[in-house]
Parts: structure tokens; C-alpha cells; sequence
């Protein structure tokens, strides 16, 4: 038998398997997609807006309201979450749980974020600095002249101003290719002799001092493609992620996925789950549906990590009804009425604050704070009480919820 049974493989899913793996405890992981990582910037954002912009994100996340995740996580875990992901992907993120870098987004605004991939952290904006943001023609989704414009023209969260500038460079990714994805760039700068003629066409239009932002396409399997390409230009460069897929989040979910693998996590991708069975107040197993038929897969105990809304976790039919999808948990959340109003540029829509309500050990509760079941948690997206992408804190409630998650599962499991 598994002794445990992990559902996603976002953040929450995979830092979970991963944790519970180094414990000695059995786990399969179960996921029907890529998993969210790809969607995001590839940092993780602890506090971003509270709702003002956060300078200090764990400061921010001991002075929550009751009803958000964070009051039942808990500041302790939060520093837990971030050092344990620190030490686990040494390479891939760099931060301070007491202080957000501001880095620049693929429209030229400042996004705060808590832990950042060592090719950004030279993007962190400061009074005075001189920045060229160089697009690349057959990259169709990054614009560096609306960038550099609009960061420009932006005070600085510190104080001040910086400079930018824009320019552009033709070097195709492929010979004959004029328009190509960022994966394919990225699999291009994986390779030096790419990286020196992209430099030989950048670096004649460099002046002294600029730091250089490049799309976030800078390599997808060597992790020092960016350092390597600095060194050429002699110069300074940063990364800014660009819409979906993200270069950045795949190399992170690579490298969570690695080493569950190493861990001796068994992952299962491709599966849809679709049920579960019980007996008393525990789930027995849960089935899938792929291909021409399922199976299922028995545990001691049972992760949900399965995301919101988004990843249909959540649903919202037409009759403004809203369950989740998979065993049927009670939510919290759905007494504010509507759920859902007009006001497209007005206050925030109740309805992304629905979820599982949780307690401290990340077990689904009802609504009298009992159990739902006794081996049932959940951890991520899933829960109720925030809007990760308005604050900014979706990451650090999944990474934060899976360390308390999977240290009470080893726990009761020992």
C-alpha cells in the first residue's frame, strides 16, 4: 500500500511529495496536467499587497485576518516553507523572507516577489540605474519598447527614478525561423555557440553602466545560460517572464519534479482523479479515469493540491453554485452575497476568496471546524480565504500549507 496519496502537482503538490518522501513515507503523486508552475513568473511570492505593496512579507503574514490562510499556516511555517525551498533548489532561488525584490513585469510595471531566480535579482530596481531592455524580433510576446517606457516613466516603491532605454536584435532561433515560442529560445540559449552570436549582435550596442534585461528566455536546462551570457556582454543581465508558458516556471517544476523522483516518489502524470471511496470518517482510495479506464490507488492518507477555479478544482455552474469537484467538501466562503458582481475595475469578486476551509493541521473542515475526514488535507489554491494573484501570497500559502500538511501526515503516520 502507498501510505500517502498526493493530488496536483503545482508547488503545494510537489513541495508536499517532496517533504513526505525525505520523511521515509511512501507517496504517489497524481496530476492530469503540467501543474501550475508553468502559469506563474517562476519566483514565489509570499506577500506582495496588503493591501498596499509589502516591503517585509513575513511581517505581513503575522498580521492577517482570521479567516485568511496564512492565521491557520502561521508565520513559523511560512520561514519553514522558505528555507526548506531555498536549501532544496539552491541554484534556481535566491531571497529573504523579510524583504521583497521589485522586479520588473513584461509591461514595464514593478512586481514585488519574496524569492527570485538568481537571472533576475540584477532587475531589482534602484534609484538611478540604467537599464536597456533588448527584445528580440522572432519573439513575438516581449515588447521592449512599452517596457522600458513605462518603467521609465514609474516612480520606484523606494524613492526615485531609473533610466531605460530599448533596442532591438534579429537573431533567430532556428535557421529560416522568424517567429518562434520562448521555449524555443530558451532550448537555443541552452547552447553557447547560440549564446555567442546573440552576444556579437547585442554587445556593440551596449553603454556603459546598463543593466540588461533579456526576456525570460535565457536557458532552459543550463542554469548558468544567463551568467554565461553576462560574462560575454560584460554587462549585467536580468530575466523578465513573459506570458505563459513560463521558461522560468518550467525550470522550477523541473527541478521539484527531479528530485521527488530521486526521493523515490512515485508520479503518475496524464490522470484525471474522479472519485474516492470511505469507510467511516476516512477516505479508503480515490480512482482515476485515463485512457480506456481507470484504476485505483489505497493510502493511509490523502493530499488535495489540486488548485482553485482555474484548474476546475472549484466549479461555478449557471445556477451560481459552486462544489468542489472531487469529494464533494463543504466550503467556506459562500456567504457573502453576490458572489459575483459587476463592477469590472470595482472591489475584488467574493467569489475567488471560496475554498476548503482548513485548520492547523491542513485537515478539511466543515463548517463547525471538524474533519471531514480524518486522513483527508489540503493544501494551496484550493483553500479558502485569499486571492493569491491580487496579494500576491498564492505561493507562500502553497509552499507554507504543504510543509504543515505533510509534517502532520508523517506525524500521524510514525
Amino acid at each position: 500500500m502507498s501510505r500517502v496519496v498526493v493530488i496536483g502537482a503545482g508547488l503545494a503538490g510537489l513541495v508536499a511529495a517532496n517533504r513526505l518522501a525525505e520523511a521515509g513515507v511512501q507517496v504517489v503523486l497524481l496530476h492530469k496536467g503540467l501543474g501550475g508552475l508553468q502559469l506563474g513568473q517562476g519566483t514565489i511570492d509570499v506577500f506582495g499587497y496588503a493591501p498596499a505593496r509589502v516591503s517585509n512579507p513575513i511581517k505581513a503574514v503575522g498580521s492577517v485576518a482570521t479567516t485568511h490562510p496564512y492565521a491557520a499556516i502561521g508565520a513559523k511555517a511560512v520561514l519553514t516553507g522558505v528555507d526548506y525551498l531555498k536549501k532544496l533548489l539552491p541554484e534556481l532561488l535566491l531571497g529573504d523572507p523579510e524583504s521583497n525584490y521589485q522586479l520588473p513585469t513584461a509591461v514595464g510595471a514593478i512586481r514585488p516577489t519574496c524569492l527570485a531566480q538568481p537571472s533576475m535579482i540584477a532587475g531589482h530596481v534602484t534609484d538611478g540605474a540604467k537599464l536597456v531592455i533588448v527584445g528580440i524580433r522572432g519573439l513575438k510576446d516581449f515588447q521592449p519598447q512599452l517596457v522600458a517606457e513605462n518603467l521609465a516613466r514609474t516612480p520606484l516603491p523606494d524613492g526615485g527614478r531609473l533610466r531605460a532605454r530599448h533596442l532591438w536584435v534579429d537573431v533567430p532561433a532556428r535557421d529560416g525561423e522568424v517567429d518562434s515560442s520562448g521555449l524555443t529560445y530558451a532550448r537555443a540559449f541552452d547552447d553557447e555557440t547560440f549564446r555567442v552570436r546573440f552576444a556579437k549582435a547585442v554587445v556593440g550596442q551596449l553603454r556603459e553602466d546598463e543593466i540588461v534585461g533579456l526576456p525570460a528566455v535565457l536557458g532552459l536546462k543550463d542554469l548558468h545560460a544567463w551568467r554565461d551570457l553576462a560574462g560575454k556582454l560584460g554587462h549585467r543581465v536580468f530575466e523578465i517572464p513573459l506570458p505563459p508558458p513560463s521558461i522560468p516556471g518550467l525550470r522550477l517544476s523541473e527541478a521539484l519534479t527531479a528530485r521527488a523522483l530521486a526521493a523515490g516518489v512515485r508520479i503518475v502524470p496524464g490522470v484525471r482523479t474522479v472519485g474516492y471511496a470511505s469507510s467511516g470518517d476516512r477516505v479508503t482510495s480515490v480512482t482515476t479515469a485515463a485512457g480506456l479506464g481507470g484504476r485505483s490507488y489505497t493510502a493511509d492518507a490523502f493530499l488535495l493540491a489540486t488548485g482553485g477555479f482555474e484548474s476546475g478544482a472549484l466549479n461555478l455552474d449557471s445556477h451560481q453554485v459552486v462544489r468542489e469537484t472531487l469529494f464533494n467538501l463543504p466550503l467556506a466562503g459562500l456567504d457573502q452575497t453576490p458572489l459575483i458582481h459587476g463592477e469590472y475595475w470595482g472591489p475584488e469578486q467574493p467569489l475567488f476568496k471560496v475554498g476548503v476551509a482548513v485548520n492547523p493541521k491542513m485537515q478539511a473542515v466543515d463548517a463547525a471546524g471538524i474533519p471531514v475526514f480524518a486522513n483527508l488535507y489540503a493544501a494551496g489554491g484550493i483553500i479558502a480565504g485569499a486571492s493569491g494573484w491580487t496579494e500576491k501570497s498564492g505561493d507562500g500559502i502553497a509552499l507554507a500549507s504543504a510543509i504543515v500538511a505533510a509534517a502532520a501526515i508523517s506525524k500521524e503516520l510514525a
